[in-house]
């Protein structure tokens, strides 16, 4: 076996359950094409409520594709993370013919903002109603940050690190990092992502006390960081899983390498205060930059974090000047998320499989609805933009005050 610090952290696979797309294909065709599917939320109990817009996944029946046996112990947030982490497994090629005798060498992490709210107030809605006879076994995991991690090792009967970062957005960053340290430990394979499901009554009450969260109507008008018309974000369901692997233990399998996740980096810097996150976003690129052993003017890309807060858009938009100089200015940003809501810890993770999808083909998505950038970025709106890519940085801050960053680079095989 090769020393940790020769053994690199891959991407080998992609599943996504977004609001654009019930696969990656789907995904990455809307995500390209620029649209939008922000819309009214129909969502049960929400209907009523003082959030208006919101990212919904609309053509998802876990039923097909989950066994009913997971399902009723399950919530939605864990249907979404069971379904993207089979379709990453399957864009993989990881079967239980490559790990069967060695089920230790592959783990599993997930993070999570919010947990399973859905299941958990309907349990206790019964608990008020009907009295705790009728409550199901289930309640005790099925709420529970770690529920999508626990399923997916018993279900893939992955024996190896396990693990959940139960934070704000940017522990989707922190989860790809966490699985990254397991690669370089000696894993060979880590099923690694986020999703969330954010839309139930109760979890969108809690939502409510976010001075960030947008209640404009208007879905083209509810989400529009980096302008002068910024008024927040609007969630989202859904999110991504990703197998990443041992770069040698996926050649001798065979396997397609997609991207290289080549470094990370976190800081904290307390709940919204966006001025202060300036430093605290320079800070992580910097250290991210650094365990990549790459040099500010080789990233091609930026994939934002894009609030729509007008503070924290400018933090954002300080913070890559101070680290990338004039040329920040130059760079290609790209802000997909705009056209399907932040989905919490899942949308870094969107982020993610974007940013690989682009280094791929060569092409920058634009910002959906995003138009009169009013910061000195080169934020790509309206179409996508052709451009030679090899290096992406994929920011993520959360609104308890957790700032991250994340750079991929192309993938090896496809430079030769």
């Amino acid at each position: 076996m090769s020393s940790s610090r020769e053994r690199r952290c891959v991407v080998t696979g992609i599943g996504v359950i977004a609001p654009n797309g019930v696969s990656t294909d789907a995904f990455w065709k809307a995500t390209k094409e620029g649209i939008s599917v922000l819309d009214v939320v129909t969502r049960e109990g929400c209907q009523n409520l003082p959030l208006h817009v919101a990212g919904e996944v609309r053509d998802f029946d876990p039923g097909a594709l989950i066994e009913e046996r997971y399902l009723v112990q399950t919530d939605r947030f864990t249907h979404f993370a069971m379904a993207a982490a089979n379709l990453a497994l399957d864009d993989a090629g990881l079967g239980r013919a490559d790990y069967q005798g060695s089920p230790f060498a592959v783990g599993v992490v997930t993070a999570a903002g919010s947990g399973g709210g859905e299941f958990g107030q309907r349990e206790l809605q019964r608990l008020w109603a009907q009295g705790s006879r009728y409550v199901g076994p289930y309640q005790s995991i099925a709420w529970f940050y770690a529920a999508s991690t626990g399923q997916i090792s018993i279900r893939g009967g992955f024996k190896g690190p396990c693990g959940v970062v139960a934070s704000d957005e940017a522990g989707g960053l922190d989860a790809l990092a966490h699985a990254a340290g397991s690669i370089r430990r000696g894993t060979d394979a880590v099923v690694v992502g986020a999703a969330e499901a954010p839309l139930a009554p109760y979890s969108v009450v809690c939502q409510l006390g976010y001075d960030a969260l947008s209640t404009v109507a208007e879905p083209t008008r509810a989400y529009r960081p980096f302008t002068a018309g910024a008024c927040g974000f609007v969630p989202a369901e859904g999110g991504a899983m990703l197998v990443v692997e041992e770069m040698e233990a996926a050649r001798a399998r065979g396997a397609t390498i997609r991207a290289v996740a080549a470094g990370h980096a976190a800081t904290f810097t307390g709940p919204s205060r966006w001025e202060e996150s300036r430093d605290g976003l320079a800070h992580a690129i910097r250290g991210a930059l650094e365990e990549a052993e790459c040099a500010p003017e080789e990233i091609d890309v930026v994939f934002a974090d894009a609030l729509g807060v007008p503070v924290a858009d400018r933090a954002e938009a300080l913070a890559l000047e101070d680290v990338l100089g004039r040329r920040a200015s130059r760079v290609p940003v790209s802000a997909p998320k705009t056209g399907t809501g932040r989905a919490y810890c899942g949308a870094p993770v969107l982020d993610t499989a974007a940013a690989v999808l682009a280094l791929e083909h060569g092409l920058v998505p634009p910002a959906p609805n995003v138009v009169d950038v009013c910061h000195d970025l080169d934020l790509v709106t309206g179409w996508a933009r052709p451009a030679e890519l090899r290096t992406a940085l994929v920011l993520s801050r959360g609104l308890m005050g957790s700032n991250a960053a994340l750079v991929l680079r192309k993938s090896p095989d496809a430079l030769r």
